[in-house]
């Protein structure tokens, strides 16, 4: 009776073994290597492979030895395009994928030759190509070289040496006046050196490089059609206004100062609540008492948690306090204020000030915020 048994079974068994087979059978594979202008590998580069036929697309990661490999690749042709950091290396059209192994190699060292050489192109085509490769080249040369000046004017600026910062970054656009972060990173370094000048003259004029430079480096950021494409640009330009903002602040230009913090604001929503509190700053210390209020208003209502807004939002409302008799009278909503920071910030730095605010105008001081119980969890 075992034996009955057992010969069904390992039919079974084979008929299972033999279906992933077959399935194989229906598509092929495709590998390659990738190679970068000098002959090293590519690594973490993307190697798409999109069928113009079936609408199918592969997307492959090369290892650290630049390669790239799949299965399960349905015949058929293919345009495959070699990426890396989201910038096209190299792409080949009409790659065929047979049942059989498919290699495509990428060596762009190779394809720069054949391109100068002009093989299998007419004149023109040659001419081209070899001009198309020549920039490539002297792009990511140049890139290079940038590349390397901005890491000798970072790590100058990180240890306080902002004439070396500014050297170098000068050299940097000497080499290449086009790039907008060049520009910002200079702005930066006169921005920071200013307040180390002990010639009131001299410090001034320092502002006002950085101020000539981020409006370049907005300038280039605004127009170039390679920022549009990238997502990431509205934040970065709101950075550069938001430093810009700075400058005019230390210079004393308050409503220069405030229109640029709106620009950053509007630019980046979500960094909004950080630009907007940053011109409630700027409005306090120019004494302007209702605008800041209103604008700190603006910063609760974009992060309802930053608790230094509802204490500076207090400051200023006491600033609009009258005395009735020997007694202070804060405007409503003051003590609101203070109770709020003490709430989100009970151990903050300016947790005592806004104790001692809320004394001054006779208000209570809740001190229990610190021993609310969590909540347990269900």
């Amino acid at each position: 009776m075992r034996n009955y048994f057992i010969f069904p079974l390992l039919l079974v068994l084979a008929l299972g073994l033999c279906a992933p087979l077959a399935l194989a059978q229906n598509t092929g594979t495709v590998k390659g290597v990738c190679k970068d202008f000098d002959g090293k590998p590519i690594a973490q580069g993307e190697v798409l492979w999109a069928g113009t036929e079936s609408g199918r697309k592969y997307n492959l990661k090369t290892n650290k030895n630049g390669e790239y490999f799949s299965l399960g690749i349905v015949p058929g042709k293919y345009n495959v395009t070699l990426s890396k950091d989201g910038k096209e290396l190299f792409h080949y059209n009409g790659v065929p994928v047979t049942l059989e192994e498919t290699v495509q190699d990428f060596d762009l060292k190779k394809e720069q030759a054949s391109a100068a050489q002009g093989q299998g192109l007419s004149p023109e085509q040659a001419a081209k190509a070899k001009e198309a490769a020549a920039k490539a080249e002297n792009e990511r040369k140049t890139v290079g070289t940038l590349n390397d000046k901005l890491k000798a004017a970072s790590a100058a600026s990180d240890a306080g040496d902002f004439e070396t910062a500014i050297a170098t970054l000068n050299e940097a656009n000497q080499i290449d006046s086009t790039r907008d972060l060049i520009w910002f990173k200079l702005a930066d370094a006169y921005r920071m050196s200013a307040p180390k000048q002990t010639d009131p003259a001299e410090k001034q004029k320092r502002y006002e490089m950085a101020v000539t430079n981020y409006q370049k480096a907005l300038e280039l950021r605004s127009t170039s059609e390679a920022a549009q494409k990238d997502p990431d640009n509205n934040k970065k330009l709101a950075a550069y206004y938001n430093n810009l903002a700075d400058v005019y602040a230390k210079s004393n230009k308050v409503d220069d100062a405030v229109a640029t913090y709106n620009k950053a604001a509007q630019l980046d929503p979500t960094s909004a609540a950080t630009y907007l509190f940053n011109e409630g700053a700027i409005l306090t210390n120019a004494g302007k008492v209702d605008d800041a209020i209103a604008v700190f208003d603006k910063v609760i209502a974009a992060d309802p948690t930053k608790a230094e807004a509802y204490y500076w939002k207090g400051v200023n409302l006491i600033g609009k306090a009258t005395l009735q008799g020997d007694k202070m009278v804060a405007p409503p909503g003051t003590a609101e204020a203070f109770q709020k920071y003490l709430e989100l910030q009970p151990e903050g730095k300016l947790a005592q000030p806004a104790k001692d605010m809320l004394a001054s105008i006779g208000a209570t001081i809740q001190t229990g915020f610190e021993n609310k119980k969590k909540p347990v969890k269900k």
